[in-house]
């Protein structure tokens, strides 16, 4: 059980793969202008790291090492798939505000090296429990950023009012180059 922890918690603060990687920046800084944003992404990023780090571990004897990238990203976009089917058909809303951020989780940096470094050589419970790890770490980072994001540019957190009238609400940081100044604040 303490094996299992060790491979969960690393994904959460050793290889955060945000704060400490520094993987899959872009995408993640352009959706976190409030903190409902930041958390689907987070989760949705989660699902399908988990689901990919499952499916290549269940397979991993099975594909040719030469074309193994593609058939991980193969897995990739069927998992990213699923997972927007499912949000436009839930949560249609939170489906159009994050747009095209949605499909680019297929090449997130994080999802692809997750399964080439782990999941590729270790068994399905703990390649499930590695991407998911990863993927709390992720949503952490992206509600860090998505809370510090919303709260001065809007002077919200989830659309209730925290900093009251007197706030003049920095702009910026919901707007795109805020993603930058907002991540330099911690």
């Amino acid at each position: 059980m303490k094996g299992y922890w060790n491979i969960f918690s690393k994904g959460l603060v050793l290889e955060n793969p945000i704060f400490v990687l520094a993987l899959s920046l872009c995408p993640a800084l352009a959706v976190t202008t409030s903190v409902v944003n930041a958390l689907t992404m987070g989760l949705t990023v989660t699902f399908v790291i988990s689901m990919n780090n499952l499916v290549v571990s269940l397979f991993r004897n099975w594909v040719n090492p030469k074309v193994r990238v593609p058939i991980y990203i193969t897995s990739i976009a069927t998992i990213v798939t699923v997972a927007e089917l499912l949000l436009k058909a839930f949560a249609p809303l939170l489906y159009k505000e994050l747009g095209i951020y949605l499909s680019l989780v297929v090449v997130f940096a994080i999802i692809l090296a997750r399964a080439e470094v782990f999941a590729s050589k270790n068994g399905p419970w703990p390649s499930f429990i590695d991407g998911f790890g990863m993927g709390c770490g992720f949503t952490i980072a992206m509600l860090i950023i998505g809370v510090i994001r919303e709260l001065f540019g809007n002077g919200t957190i989830l659309g209730y009012t925290v900093l009251g009238s007197w706030y003049p609400p920095a702009l910026i940081f919901i707007m795109a180059p805020g993603a930058s100044s907002s991540s330099a604040t911690w």
